[in-house]
């Protein structure tokens, strides 16, 4: 079989409830549902630090945020890893990354020179912006251009022009979409999307308490506007391959950086150890190497596992720099990957959640059907999510749980130990750094270690 491209697409804070094909009763996601029905579906795909750079700076690196360095946004890799493209540049793919970034460091209007680019030669790519009806971009040179209209329907547009005619024929290729929503403000997706969701009609989780209800509905009918916005930027996607008879040959992978809480445990956006904030979709189709029957992979597969998983299935070498377990043998049914679960963090709290009630630094675990989580300064978490989908019952200090949560706990130190990450009480302050932020000013963050 010849090598296979491959078209990676994901959203900024789409979490994995948000779909009609994952249950949602309120979002209207036609293209992607249609989609799930032809692709292997990892049902418990996590962001398992999940914010912003921390996952990319994973999904490009393999690695995880104590080895890359980057464990807050707004900063820059430290470790010097073969990346995502390197590895494919190697393997003679031609590489392209159309939209957000997000992981360059220089501030978020900056201009990102070739050299930061991680290998990818095709680039139309932004630092980072939530403007989405101005949003810039650069190219090759230092002078941006302006994204036409609502930018994702602009960034679909160019990813398709890429595989029309910008990618060298002949040759595989790998071809990264990023697009900025849904992520807040909600109240920007197109109007079109917009007249489909009012708030008086959007039901809720049982998971949102009645205090968050009347901003949760406010909030979810703007995102769920962008999300269907972003499902027709897909359909625009699927339908390109097809036409140009790339579809069969072609890895493509629907995902997001991380969740959002809206409303959910009466909490807001991401960073917290809770379904809504690190569950992401994860849909991979590839007719010609696995069909086009739906299938189901439970194992939960974590940010830095994409890069290996996908390198494997399309036939590349994964570099000795990659920290990740490749989930490929999983996705082609030959037998189970089990990692032990996704190892989860939030290494400290920062941007809106530094402040925020009950935020805290923790490290957790979340395999298939259990999530642990261990707090500083906090209650130990455990949720029997098969039993409690929506987390509303904390099973840590029940004698029914004993035995789960030694065994959770046993495994969560060892995923610990594997990453040198000494995370329990009494720690001092490493290093103290400042992230200077275009909209904030600087915020001062800590990074901590065992004595």
């Amino acid at each position: 079989m010849t090598q296979p491209n491959l078209v990676f697409v994901f959203g900024d804070q789409w979490r994995a409830q948000a779909f009609g094909y994952a249950g949602d009763p309120n979002v209207k996601t036609p293209n992607v549902d249609a989609f799930a029905q032809e692709s292997v579906h990892l049902p418990t795909a996590v962001s398992g630090w999940p914010v912003c750079s921390p996952y990319r700076a994973s999904l490009l690196t393999g690695q995880h945020p104590l080895t890359h360095g980057m464990v807050v946004n707004d900063m820059s890799i430290v470790s010097h890893p073969v990346s995502f493209a390197d590895a494919l540049n190697a393997a003679s793919y031609d590489t392209a990354y159309v939209g957000k970034w997000h992981i360059d460091g220089h501030g978020r209007d900056s201009f990102v020179p070739p050299e930061r680019r991680l290998g990818f030669r095709h680039w139309l790519g932004y630092e980072c912006t939530h403007d989405y009806n101005r949003s810039s971009y650069y190219g090759d040179r230092p002078e941006p251009g302006l994204w036409e209209g609502y930018d994702a329907d602009a960034q679909t547009t160019a990813a398709v022009a890429y595989l029309r005619d910008g990618r060298p024929a002949g040759q595989p290729f790998a071809l990264f979409l990023s697009w900025g929503p849904p992520h807040n403000p909600y109240e920007t997706a197109p109007e079109a999307f917009r007249r489909l969701y009012t708030p008086d009609r959007i039901s809720l989780a049982p998971n949102v308490p009645a205090a968050a209800a009347d901003q949760a509905r406010r909030d979810l009918a703007g995102y769920y506007a962008h999300c269907s916005a972003l499902d027709a930027c897909f359909g625009r996607l699927l339908a390109a391959l097809a036409e140009l008879r790339l579809a069969d040959d072609t890895i493509v992978v629907f995902t997001a950086d991380h969740g959002d809480m809206l409303g959910s445990q009466g909490l807001w956006r991401k960073q917290w150890p809770y379904d809504e904030s690190i569950r992401v979709p994860f849909l991979l189709r590839w007719p010609a190497g696995l069909g086009r029957v739906p299938r189901t992979v439970t194992a939960p597969i974590n940010s830095l596992d994409v890069m290996p998983t996908l390198l494997s299935l399309c036939g590349v070498p994964i570099p000795g720099t990659v920290e990740g377990a490749d989930f490929a043998p999983a996705l082609r049914g030959e037998h189970d990957v089990d990692d032990g679960g996704a190892l989860l963090a939030c290494f400290f709290p920062f941007h809106e959640c530094r402040y925020a009630t009950g935020a805290r630094d923790y490290r957790g675990l979340r395999t298939a059907r259990h999530t642990l989580v261990r707090q500083r300064q906090g209650p130990t978490l455990l949720f029997d999510n098969r039993a409690d989908p929506w987390q509303q019952r904390n099973l840590a200090d029940e004698p029914v749980a004993a035995t789960v949560r030694c065994d959770l706990e046993a495994a969560l130190d060892h995923k610990l130990a594997r990453h040198h990450d000494a995370f329990e009480p009494g720690w001092r302050i490493l290093r103290r750094f400042s992230v200077p932020l275009t909209d904030s000013g600087d915020d001062v963050y800590h990074c901590w270690e065992k004595p």
